[in-house]
Order: structure tokens, then sequence, then C-alpha cells
């Protein structure tokens, strides 16, 4: 403390002596400019102002220590204090704690016991249910011992027939077995067989004049091959780019067996092989090697091969027989038995990390031959023995102007490998038995040139793999241009050439080879011959006509089965298939036995079109429309239309009587665009189908024919189609008009196709011109002065065009410009925005919904169906109140799902959006779920279904809308003038099975209860009441819930097999169902369509407006003439009684 105040004293020393001479300075500074004050009276002025400072200055020194001295003992009992009470504060929490944790050990103590007594008497009831088990499964066992035993001797006595024609046994099939054995048998024509009954084993023909429910499709055609291993067979196998493997009958082209692989790149079928009986199949870029059974359809065997890209793939024949399969792998090579595909060997193919094989090829000799090639320097050929797999040569062979040996190349006659190279115009010959280097031929020196940037093509035939190829192949220049090739001593010879040409193809039958080419004939017709394959000549009587369709595509593909007659001479069949997908099957001299139409196999649209009046009809509905002339003039009408009503009665009476003389089998029902007519209850419809091909069918619903088709050429593969009924039949004299917007997803660029829907013809009004992409198209309740409905077009500068855009459309959209609204979506930058329509007919953006993309994705918007009545606005309740629905035709529903696919991240959202405002009326998600999301959006409620991660089941959620007791518009809906928002009741359920598709019924008035139609993947397609999606289905029931009839709460959603609308008849691969009323308030017709299409009609209520079959018109029409005569009787009576009274 001395220390201190030494050093402090020395301090203020120090300070005063600055200070002193700081003043002496400024003294003398002033002495000098003012003479009158002297330097001594200075002096001592400073001294005292000094002394007076320094005092002071100690004085506060003073204070201020005070002062710190009292705030540091302040300040230390304060912290004292807070310390105290945090430490006892964090006591008081921890003793809280623990004893909640002792709490809750007591509970999960006492938890664990009563688990343990649970699991004692679960594993009590479980050895009891064990031994009852035993003794059921001991029971059951017996009986169903004594079920066949009894089935047995009941079948001793009966005889199954194979071979029956259908219908020839007429009216009495015991009769008709009766006298069948005894021819057969050559039994005695009065021995009595006593047979009890006789009938058909499976279900019979359909009636001609049911409805078809289904038409199996298998897709476009990728490999072809006819089973010929007998000369009787009536088979075509068929692998398809829909990965279907199939067979069809070559007399009819229904299918014999369809097997119906995984979709995508894992069920894809990559290489088709034939011999026998026996077809081998590599699927999934070389994951399976199957082998099915050609005359049956049955699977023989299916093995997994290791890892790699598939190549290639062929038959090893030795010794004249085929008993090996050679599938080439990237890296491997491996051989496996045809009998039961085990692997014989595998090897590993040398240099593969340079070298990209890409052929195998077998000729029968004990030797397997790997081709493959060093991109722009040589070709890799290794040769592998069939017996163990060792490399017997391996050479390598310069060719640096092959890049690809599939496209180029083709193995002819004894081994040798040709090759054509359009870079140097010439073929290269390499023989894999011998030469060490290939042989160049220039095309000049054959006289051959190759047509301006055409790649040209070689085709070989090999007809039995156990021996070598044929020495002739084909070799195309041009798109036109073919020329049959012959290998001859080394040598190139030109057999025939072919100009104009079309197709070609090898067909061998016996020992006989011979090749078809299809040449054009004119504009409408092509002819294909047969040539000789060893001479080029042609085979006469061998012409075949094949009339192409002006309203399809053009041939593409050309297969030919060559059959021997009894002449021995060669006879043929073609199947040719064309770029619109058809399949058609053609015999001598060009009569068509059948056609598939396989692009049906993929539909992405569909509409139904009521069909035309009668003559009746329209006779009465232009009888109506005409001004009135007078009544002598109106009755005459009247009286004529009345006539044609009688004439068309008579008329249909006839038919039925003349129909009633035929055996059914022979009664025709062939409906034709010409006499096509609306029923009385509008059950029959025009099925108006796009296809992903560019095709248009127009389909008879009642018979499921197809009355008309066109294909549209030029279709982009990856185009989107939006098909809109603009004008209806019901505007006679007007025509039906359909668009059909066609648009390119990459660009957004599209077209208009206008046509009629009933005739397909294209119609005379001209669509407008497309020049920029388009982004929207909306349909608008808005018509010209020809009935047609506007259709508005958005195109990405936002200017909006009509069509038609005559000036009384323009005129009515200026008008009606304010109420026009629509909407915008962008999924890649996760905006949903809202525009309206100004008079000027531009746009105005009024609002958006922006989703963030980096966390979820706009999966869908799910607006209501335009054609959807709602029949009560309400719901009453269990105490006669009434619930009011939130019919807002502007609702929009948005689904998302999260970018994440971490099951424990991922969600599904749902967003209700008003249309018109932006508002969002409600927001939900689903947390640990995932797609693919399906959605039903109709009056007030919407339903999705969606894939739970969380529990690993599929489940349904419903969200249902209520303004609540009060209504607040009950005449008219607007957006702008809703103050309340809606009372939501949302509710989940479980459903058992994944599903593919969903829709809901809809019928004219909205009266029928509404029912869901689930597409499953396994081709049912169920019906489910929407009374088992309400949310208001109670846990707990009441008398209330009972007045209402609601079902009690069950989270699982029950499948009955009585819900399956298609019965047996699978659809497979469905991806849409459509659904349009009719005439008849209970009826919706339901049209399902995938790989298959289905048609038929549900009645959610079932038939309440229609009389059942049974009805006994006879009683109730006997009743009526009874009443009507005593009525009669009666009035006579009374008339007589009252006679008699007056003359008394």
């Amino acid at each position: 403390m001395k220390t201190r105040r030494s050093r402090a004293q020395g301090q203020k020393q120090s300070k005063i002596k600055e200070f002193l001479f700081n003043n002496a300075g400024e003294t003398a500074e002033h002495g000098a400019q003012k003479n009158e004050v002297t330097a001594a009276d200075k002096m001592e002025d400073t001294l005292d102002t000094m002394n007076t400072g320094i005092a002071s200055l100690g004085k506060e020194l003073r204070d201020f220590k005070r002062q710190l001295q009292q705030d540091l003992a302040a300040l230390k009992e304060e912290l004292k204090k807070e310390i105290k009470e945090e430490i006892m504060g964090l006591r008081r929490e921890m003793e809280r704690k623990l004893a909640e944790n002792m709490e809750e050990l007591r509970s999960q103590r006492a938890c664990m016991t009563e688990a343990q007594a649970r699991i004692s008497e679960l594993e009590d009831w479980n050895s009891e249910a064990s031994e009852q088990l035993q003794t059921l499964t001991a029971q059951m066992q017996r009986m169903q011992e004594k079920v066949t035993d009894l089935e047995s001797r009941s079948r001793r006595g009966n005889i199954r027939i194979f071979g029956i024609p259908e219908g020839i046994e007429g009216n009495s099939m015991t009769k008709f077995m009766d006298q069948f054995l005894k021819k057969e048998l050559e039994l005695p024509s009065e021995a009595d067989l006593q047979i009890q009954r006789a009938h058909r084993a499976s279900a019979q023909n359909p009636n001609p004049r049911s409805t078809p429910r289904r038409q199996q499709y298998v897709g476009k055609v990728r490999f072809s091959h006819f089973d010929i291993h007998a000369q009787s067979s009536k088979k075509v196998l068929v692998a398809t780019e829909k990965n279907i493997f199939a067979a069809l009958n070559t007399r009819t082209g229904e299918l014999f067996w369809r097997h119906v692989d995984k979709t995508g790149p894992e069920g894809n079928i990559d290489a088709v092989l034939h011999h026998g009986q026996d077809a081998v199949l590599v699927v999934g870029n070389g994951r399976l090697l199957r082998s099915w059974d050609s005359s049956l359809g049955g699977l023989n065997w299916e093995i997994v091969l290791d890892s790699g890209s598939f190549q290639s793939a062929c038959f090893v024949g030795h010794q004249g027989m085929v008993k090996l399969v050679a599938v080439l792998k990237k890296t491997i090579i491996s051989l496996h038995y045809l009998s039961n595909g085990h692997q014989k060997w595998i090897e590993n193919l040398p240099e593969s990390e340079t070298v990209d094989y890409q052929a195998v090829y077998s000729g029968g000799n004990g030797e397997v031959y790997v081709l493959g090639i060093v991109p722009h320097s040589h070709l890799a050929i290794v040769a592998y023995s069939v017996d163990d797999g060792e490399i017997i040569k391996q050479v390598s062979v310069e060719a640096p102007w092959l890049s690809n040996i599939q496209a180029s190349c083709a193995v002819v006659g004894q081994g040798m490998l040709t090759c054509v190279d359009s870079a140097t115009m010439s073929l290269y010959m390499h023989d894999l038995h011998l030469q060490p280097q290939m042989t160049q031929i220039p095309l000049q020196s054959l006289g051959l040139e190759v047509a301006a940037g055409f790649h040209p093509v070689l085709v070989s035939h090999q007809p039995n793999p156990a021996h070598q190829p044929l020495s002739e192949f084909f070799l195309q220049l041009g798109p036109d241009h073919h020329l049959l090739l012959q290998l001859n001593n080394g040598n190139i010879v030109t057999m025939r050439d072919f100009k104009p040409a079309m197709l070609t193809s090898f067909a061998t039958t016996g020992e006989k080879t011979v090749a078809a080419v299809m040449s054009p004939k004119n504009k409408t017709a092509c002819s294909v011959n047969l040539f000789n394959a060893e001479t080029g000549r042609r085979l006469l009587d061998t012409t075949l006509i094949f009339s192409m369709d002006p309203n399809g595509g053009k041939p593409e593909k050309l297969y030919v089965q060559a059959f021997l007659k009894k002449d021995d001479s060669v006879g043929y069949r073609a199947m040719v298939q064309t770029e619109d997908h058809t399949l058609t099957f053609i015999q001598q001299p060009g009569r068509v036995m059948w056609t598939r139409e396989e692009a049906l196999s993929d539909v992405v649209t569909m509409e139904m079109v009521d069909l035309p009046l009668t003559g009746t009809q329209a006779e009465l509905e232009g009888e109506f429309g005409k001004k009135a002339d007078g009544l002598l003039s109106m009755v005459l009408k009247r009286l004529s239309s009345q006539l044609i009503m009688l004439q068309a009665w008579i008329s249909h009476l006839w038919m039925l009587f003349y129909d009633a003389r035929k055996p059914r089998s022979q009664v025709k029902n062939d409906i034709t665009i010409e006499n096509l007519s609306r029923d009385e209850f509008n059950l029959q419809k025009m099925m108006v189908m796009v296809t992903a091909s560019g095709k248009l069918f127009g389909i008879d619903s009642k018979t499921g024919s197809i009355l008309w088709k066109h294909y549209l050429e030029n279709i982009p593969s990856n185009a989107a189609f939006k098909l809109m009924v603009q004008r209806t039949t019901a505007h006679f004299p007007h025509p039906p008009q359909c668009t059909l917007l066609i648009k390119d997803k990459d660009t957004g660029m599209a077209t208009l196709h206008v046509f009629n829907p009933i005739f397909g013809k294209k119609s005379h009004v001209v669509p407008p011109a497309l020049p920029q992409p388009i982004l929207q198209s909306l349909m608008l309740p808005l018509m010209d002065q020809d009935y047609a409905k506007v259709l508005l077009l958005i195109d990405d500068q936002y200017k909006v065009s009509a069509f038609p855009s005559t000036k009384n459309v323009l005129q009515q959209l200026q008008e009606m410009a304010s109420s026009i609204f629509f909407y915008l979506i962008d999924s890649s930058q996760g905006r949903l925005s809202g525009y309206r329509l100004r008079t000027d007919l531009s746009t105005e953006q009024i609002w958006e919904v922006v989703i963030p993309t980096e966390v979820q994705r706009i999966v869908s918007v799910k607006g209501k169906r335009p054609n959807e009545h709602v029949h009560s606005q309400g719901r009453v309740m269990g105490d006669r109140s009434v619930l009011y629905k939130y019919l807002n035709p502007n609702l929009l529903a948005l689904v998302t799902e999260s970018t994440d696919t971490h099951q424990e991240r991922s969600f599904v959202g749902i967003i209700l959006i008003d249309g018109v405002t932006g508002r969002i009326i409600h927001e939900a998600v689903q947390r640990k779920a995932r797609g693919p999301v399906h959605v039903v959006h109709s009056e007030n409620w919407v339903v999705y279904e969606y894939w739970s991660t969380k529990s690993r089941r599929n489940e349904f959620s419903v969200i249902e809308l209520y303004e609540g007791m009060e209504l607040y518009n009950s005449t008219v809906f607007s957006s702008l003038d809703r103050p309340h928002a809606p009372q939501v009741l949302q509710q989940s359920y479980i459903f058992p099975s994944s599903i593919s598709t969903l829709e809901a019924t809809l019928t004219d008035k909205g009266i029928t209860s509404r029912h869901l139609l689930i597409g499953l993947p396994s081709g049912g397609i169920l019906s489910l009441p929407k009374m088992f999606l309400d949310p208001r289905r109670p846990e707990v029931v009441s008398e209330q819930s009972r007045e209402e009839n609601l079902i009690p709460y069950a989270p699982e959603l029950p499948i009955r097999t009585e819900w399956y609308i298609n019965y047996n008849q699978t659809v497979s691969r469905v991806r849409g169902i459509y659904t349009a009323p009719s005439g008849l308030e209970s009826t919706c017709l339901v049209v399902a369509y995938g790989l298959d299409i289905y048609q038929t009609r549900v009645y959610p209520s079932k038939q309440f407006d229609v009389l059942k079959d049974d009805y006994d018109y006879m009683l109730i029409s006997s009743v009526l003439l009874a009443l009507f005569f005593a009525t009669m009787i009666s009035k006579r009576l009374a008339e007589v009684k009252l006679l008699n009274r007056a003359w008394r």
C-alpha cells in the first residue's frame, strides 16, 4: 500500500510540474503580448488556481473510492443471493425429475409384469391352439380323403369327351350324345345307354347377341416365329415391346396363351430363340433365361444368369442336334443345356476391357464363335470348344471401318462372315475357319450402289441351328432396293435385283427355302411373291395381294409361313406388321384371315359420344324445329311422322320374327356406321380411343367392334394427347365434332386434329395453326352459332387464341372475360399460377402458389369433371338436421411428394386450392409416406391413395368439406364471396392391396350412390362403395349414427368377391378407367383400358329404375284387362240400375 501511495504522489508531482511548465509558457507568451501585467502577479494567480484544483481533485478521488467500495459490496451480496437461488432451483428440479423417473420406472416395471403374464397366457394358448390345429388338420385331411374318394366314385360312371364343336348338339345334349356314342362305337340303335345327364364341362360360347366384355392384346411385335415343328401347326409365337410373350392362332388371330412379364427394363425381352417345341427367352438385359413349351405355353425351366450386360444369344448344334444355348454378355460367355437350363460351362472373355464383344455364332461343327471389335482398329474372333469351353483359336483381323457387328455383318454359307460398309461402299468377307484377313469386294465391281444417306443391311437365314446358314442372303441398299445374293466358292453372285421392294423375308419348309419379297403395286396395294432362294426364280401362282388400309400405316415387317402342298409345291401365308402396330394375316390370293389392332394395347385417352338419332327421331326433331305454317300443315306433318314411326315399328317386328326362325348360332348382329342409332336408354355409345402410336379408333360399346379407324402420321414418340368433345349429336342437323390436341412434350409445340367422332372423318372445319408452344387448353361453356363449344388455347407468351374464333365467339369472350379463370402448372419450378382473362383477350396473373422444389415436387393437380351433377346439396343427420356440402366447382387438389426418398423423411401432401382466388382451403400431410398417389376429386370430397413407409401398407385418406348447418348461398356459388372457411373432416383407412388406377362412378343426375372403381395390379376391377370411405364413420355406434346408416369405423377396408365387376375377365396392366352416364340414372358405363380393354355397366344403387327380368308381364296384363272389363261392365250395370230406378 505504501508503494502504491508513493507512486500516486509521484504521479501527482509530475502532473503539477507539467502543469506549471505549461502555464509558465502561457504566461510568458501573455507577457509578451500585454506588457501591463507582470510576471510575478501572474505566477501567484496560477499557483492559487493550481492549489484549488488539486484540492478538488483529491476530494473527488476520495468520493470515487468510497462509492466504488460500496458498489462492490452490494454486487457481492447480490451475486451470492442469485447463485444460492440458482443452486436451490436446480436441486428442486433434479429432485422432481428423479421422482418422475422413479414413477415411470415403477409403471414400466408394472407393465413388464403384466406383459410377462400376458406372454405366459399367450404361450399357454398357443400350445393349446397348436394341439387343436394339429387335430383339425388331421380331421381336414381325413375329410379331404373322403371327399376325394366320394368324387372319384361319383365320376366312375362319367365320360369326358373332347373335341365336340360348340352348337353341334342342337337343343338336347343328351340325345346328341346318345346318337354320337352309338355311331362312333358302332352300337345297335335300339341299345339303351341310360345316359342320365350330358352337359358341357366348361362355359359355352357367348351368345351372338351378348356384349363382349374384354378384348386382349399383346402390343407391338418385336420378335415373331412360326411354329413349324408340325405341318398342321396353327401357332405363331410373338414377343412384343410390352414385354409380352404369346401364341396366336393363325386361323383366327385369337390368343392361345399369353404371358405378361414385368414392365420396364426388368421384364424386357432381349432375344427369342425357337426350335421345335422349345422357345427360349433372354429377359431383363440377360438377367433371366427361360424356356417355354410352345404348344401349351407352360414354363419348362427358368434360371438366373450371372450379372453383366447382355449382347447376344444363339442355339448351339452338334452332330445334327440342338441341345445347347449360348448366352453372350459383356465379359463372359456361358453354355446351357436346352433340356433343363443347367450351365454346362462359363468362361471369361479375353481382353474384355478393350474388346467390345457383340455377337455369338454356332454352325453345328462343335465350336462356338464369339465376335467382338476394338473400335477403329480390328475385329476379334474367339472360338470355344462346345465340350469343355476351352479356347480353340483366337484371331485378330484388321477392320478399322467396323463399329457394329450386328448392324453390319452376318454369317452366310460355310462360316463366312460377311460385312457391308457404307463409307467404303464395299463388302468384306472373312472365313471364320481359314482366312487370317478380310477380303474386300467393292460394290461397284458388282454393279451395285448404296442410296444416299442409307446404311446398308445384311439379312441371312439359318433354318436349322445344327447346320450351317444358307449361302443366299439379302442385301438392302436403299429403302426400296433389295438384292438376293449368293456366296459361291468365295465369290458373290447376284441372284436377283428387287427394285422397288419394300420388305423381304426368308422361310423354310421341309428342305425347301424360299424368299418372299413385298413390292408396291399401286398407292393402295402391295404384292408379295415367292422366289426360289437357290436360283432366284419366281415361283408360279404365288402372288399375294396386300391391300393397304388408307386409314392405316405403311408395311413395316413381313413374316412368312411356308408349307408344302399335296403336289409338293410351296404355299405360304404372310403376316404383315404396319407402322400403326397392326397385324394382318393374309393368304392367297389376298384374303385377309384376321387383323389385330395392337395399337389398342396402349390407349392414352378416350371419350364416349352419344350416337345420332334414328330417322324417326330426326323427323320428330325436325317437326318441332320447323315454324308453324297453320293448323292443317301441322296435322299433316304429325300424320306423316306417325306413319314413319309405324313403318319403322312394323319393320322391327318383322326382323324379330325373321331372326326368331333361325338358330341362335346363325343370328348375325352386325353393327355398321350406317345403322348406328341411339337406343332407348342411351346405353350404346361410340367409344373414341386415342393410342400412343397416333391411331384413332371408333368402337361400338355394345359389340366391341371397330367401326372406324384413322392413323395420324408423323406423331412424336413422346407426344401427349388431349381429346375434347366440342359438339355432341344433340344438335341435329349439325354433325358432332371432336378435337384432338397433340403436343410434343419436349418442345411444347402442338397441333389440332378435328374430326367427326361417329364416322371418323376429318372435319371440314380448318383448325388454327399453333406457331407457339401451348401451355394450357380448356373447354369453355360458350358456343358459337353452330353449337360448337369454344376451345381456349394459351401459349408460352400467355396469349390466348380461341377455336372456333368467329366474331360471335370473340364477342362472347369479351363479355364474359371477367368470369373466365384458368391455372398453369410449372412442375420444374414448383409453381401453380392462377390467371384471368381481360376484355382485350390478354391474361393477367392474379395468384401464385410456390412449392419449394428442394423439399417436394408437384405430382398432379386434380379438378372436378365438368359434366358431373350433384343432386343433393346437404346431408341429413340423425337428428333430422342438415349438414350442407361445400360444393366449390373451382376447387383444385394439388398433390405433392417429397424429394427425399428416405422412408423416415418422405411424405405426401395434398393442398386444396380455390382456382379463382388462390385461397388455400385445406392442407394435409401424410408423414412417412410415398407415391404413387392416386386421386379422385368429386362433389365435396377428395380420396387419395398412397404407400405408408412406416407401416408398409397401402392406405386411403378421405377429405370431406362442409359449409355447416347453414347454407351461405343456395342459388349460385361464388369463390369471391366466401367469408367463412369450410369444415373439414378427414379419415384414413387401410387397403389390403396396391392399386393401379382410381376413378369414381358417374350418373346422369347424380342421384345414384357413388362407388370408387379401383384397378388392381392383379387385373381385377373393384367397385368400392363410397360409404366405406366416410370420415364420419363412428367408433362408438349411437342412435343418431344408426339413423344415418353410418357404418361403424374399422381401419381395414374389406375386399369382397362380389365387388369385382369383371369377375374372371382380368384386365392386364390397367392404366385408366373411364366412366360415363347413360340414359338410366341407375346405370354407369365403365371402360377399363391398359394392355386389354374391358367394357361393362355398373349399378351402384341397383337397378331401381328398371323392371326385373322375371317381371310377370302376363299376370299384370291379365289383371289390367280384367279390371278394364269389370269397370266397363260395372258402368253398364250402374246405368241400367239408374234407368230402372228412374222409371219407377
